[in-house]
């Protein structure tokens, strides 16, 4: 799978490179050809240089999320926009007729089955995460849950799940994440689509951790094959609901990518779901709500403890209507 690993590194190389292409500001050159530059040029150069590294720095190491600006969260959206539209393009000539005539001349039961089959060809590598995350018991009943499925299906169907054993979908940039590295600023890697430069050092590591790279060993046109098979069943999945996207595609997908991404690493470490996305400005209209409950209730209460024989007449009011 020589092809494999030369595919993976040239994604790794691109989601690495993506800064410098993406700067839009133009690059200072030094001219070679000048011998007599003097030394003031040198350091001016070197100083330029080094607060461009530290600006390319600053931009790698963010932790994207859907609530933060575009500036923070997508440094590099001018290069992302153009690579989403080859990605769009593709889609439209390519990927989604495929997926259409998928749905239609392949029956439902057969694409389940196959999607069970590959489910649980990643489980071993879904246990593998698990343990590196400290979470042993997930792994064991991850391992479980995979010995059923083999034994009694060949993992074309999932009686495990009606034993209680679940699913937990595991890749080594979730890892990464669960150990609090950054997953860096959005960006759209091609053909792929949406990503970050964490989840793209992941996406390399996996793929040396699927078992079809090592049961397909030199069959090369079989290991595509399946690969592509897996794509265009992949895009099946979202024909009906596609059409839930309106407006600017780009950055709903993008804001939807970053928030499932930070659920699924919060969701791993215990993080209370109602918690998850909470603005600081949510939480100041919360507090201001608060006060002013507790502040109403304050006044209701002066207002009856100064005018206690206002109640009384209401009270004998009522019972002479009585």
């Amino acid at each position: 799978m020589r092809h494999t690993s030369f595919l993976y590194a040239g994604l790794l190389s691109f989601a690495v490179t993506v800064p410098a292409f993406a700067n839009d500001e133009p690059a200072i050159e030094a001219d070679n050809s000048s011998e007599s530059a003097n030394k003031s040029k040198t350091q001016q150069l070197a100083h330029t240089a080094m607060v461009k590294s530290s600006e390319v720095a600053k931009k790698l190491s963010i932790n994207a999320n859907a609530a933060q600006s575009d500036e923070d969260k997508d440094p590099f959206q001018p290069l992302n926009r153009q690579v989403y539209a080859f990605n769009d393009y593709l889609d439209t000539h390519v990927a989604r007729p495929l997926a259409i005539q998928y749905v239609k001349k392949t029956p439902q039961d057969m694409r389940e089955s196959y999607r069970s089959f590959r489910k649980n060809l990643g489980e071993p590598w879904n246990a593998f995460n698990q343990l590196i995350q400290g979470r042993p018991s997930r792994a064991a009943k991850t391992l479980g849950r995979f010995t059923v499925n083999t034994l009694t299906t060949l993992g074309f169907a999932d009686p495990a799940s009606r034993l209680g054993l679940t699913s937990e979908d595991e890749n080594f940039g979730a890892t990464l994440g669960y150990y609090g590295i950054p997953s860096g600023p959005y960006i759209v890697l091609p053909v792929l689509g949406p990503s970050t430069i964490r989840q793209s050092i992941g996406l390399a590591v996996d793929s040396q951790g699927r078992p079809q790279k090592y049961m397909l060993d030199g069959h090369d046109a079989a290991y595509w094959s399946e690969q592509a098979l897996r794509g265009i069943d992949a895009r099946s999945q979202l024909l009906d609901i596609e059409g839930a996207l309106q407006g600017d595609r780009y950055s709903q997908i993008r804001d939807f990518y970053l928030q499932r991404l930070s659920y699924s690493i919060a969701e791993k470490k215990g993080i209370a779901e109602e918690n998850l996305f909470i603005s600081d400005d949510d939480e100041t209209f919360e507090d201001d709500e608060d006060n002013s409950t507790d502040t109403s209730t304050d006044d209701s209460t002066n207002e009856s403890t100064e005018n206690p024989d206002d109640n009384i007449d209401d009270e004998t009011d009522t019972d002479i209507v009585n």
